[in-house]
């Protein structure tokens, strides 16, 4: 539109550039408004904009060089799981992301970047190659989940999925994840259990996407909106409920409006992060890992819960209020001895 009005202006001999000017302030003025106030659904729907970044568009974007590794060793290579080593700033990295289709036949080969169980294998084969070679491992999360087909299931997808949470915890080089544009439900946290949790300004993370929330909920998916506002799925919703460490700019536009910045964005981010996690020994990394997945979904009145107290305890374990007598064990097989006491006072 910009150009079309410069050339009738050339064209006419009219001179609009002040209106031009004005006009170009107040449009990003009111672009800049409506991008700072998007709705998680609307949110939402950027992050599912089919011209977004992918995985591939960044690592190309960030990384001196990148070379593709393939396998899970098992015989199969899912399309959906990209994995590689590549260096930024002279630095190498162990990369494992989830990976979009720019078109239908891509979306196909790729499966709408919902990995299979190999995919899942594959990932956790790579991480244990950078844990060999001391290797950091970045990760980029954007699906809308695992697959859940029959062949997945045949394949062992639940398994695969848990048997990574467990091993992820135990990977003993800094591990950050990195939200580029869905994280769905399980699928998503296969590969983001790490030190640091990222998420680009746009994208979402969720345990259910808001169309099968608000079926389930609300048997219609017409309350979709509804469930996204509930899910509290936003990088900034996210953020204050301490599930994302940080989160990423995005040009205003979106992602897609400018892939190259927003890569730039991702990698000055990682980098901030990256020089933290380096300072910490293998010890202090496993420790702040597992703090911080311990600490999620756990509050009591007055704060945090702490991640250092056993919540699985039975009542006789538990802390004692101020003013509770202990729960002895029962003298000789009798009642309770704060019962007895309780009795023989009241007798008094």
């Amino acid at each position: 539109m910009r150009q079309q009005v410069r050339e009738l202006a050339n064209k006419t001999g009219l001179d609009f550039t002040e209106q031009i000017a004005e006009l170009e302030v107040r449009y990003d003025q009111v672009r800049r408004e409506l991008y700072g106030a998007l709705t998680p659904m609307q949110r939402l729907s950027v992050a599912r904009h089919p011209n977004r970044p992918t995985f591939l568009d960044h690592v190309l974007n960030i990384t001196d060089s990148w070379i593709e590794l393939h396998g899970d060793r098992g015989g199969f290579d899912d399309p959906a799981m990209v994995c590689g080593i590549g260096s930024m700033d002279g630095m190498g990295f162990v990369f494992i992301g989830q990976q979009k289709g720019r078109n239908t036949k891509e979306n196909i080969h790729r499966n709408f970047a919902m990995p299979m169980p190999n995919g899942y294998r594959k990932a956790l084969r790579f991480m244990r190659h950078a844990e060999k070679f001391g290797f950091p491992v970045l990760t980029f999360i954007d699906t809308p989940g695992a697959y859940a087909g029959v062949k997945a299931e045949e394949l062992g997808q639940g398994e695969a999925i848990a048997f990574n949470l467990r091993e992820m915890f135990g990977i003993n080089v800094p591990i950050i994840a990195t939200v580029i544009g869905e994280g769905g439900s399980g699928g998503a946290l296969a590969i983001g259990c790490g030190n640091k949790m990222l998420m680009l300004e746009n994208a979402v993370y969720y345990v259910a996407s808001p169309e099968a929330c608000a079926a389930i909920l609300w048997k219609t998916s017409a309350a979709a909106p509804k469930a996204a506002e509930a899910l509290r799925i936003t990088a900034q919703e996210l953020h204050k409920l301490g599930v994302v460490d940080d989160i990423i700019p995005e040009p205003v536009g979106g992602a897609h409006s400018d892939p190259l910045q927003t890569s730039l964005n991702i990698k000055a981010v990682i980098i901030k992060h990256m020089k933290e996690l380096l300072t910490m020994d293998v010890e202090s990394l496993l420790q702040q890992r597992h703090e911080k997945f311990r600490k999620i979904g756990e509050v009591e009145e007055g704060g945090p819960v702490d991640p250092h107290i056993k919540r699985s305890m039975k009542k006789r374990d538990a802390p004692l209020e101020e003013g509770e007598l202990p729960m002895l064990p029962p003298a000789n097989g009798s009642v309770p001895e704060p019962l007895i006491a309780t009795s023989e006072a009241s007798r008094e």
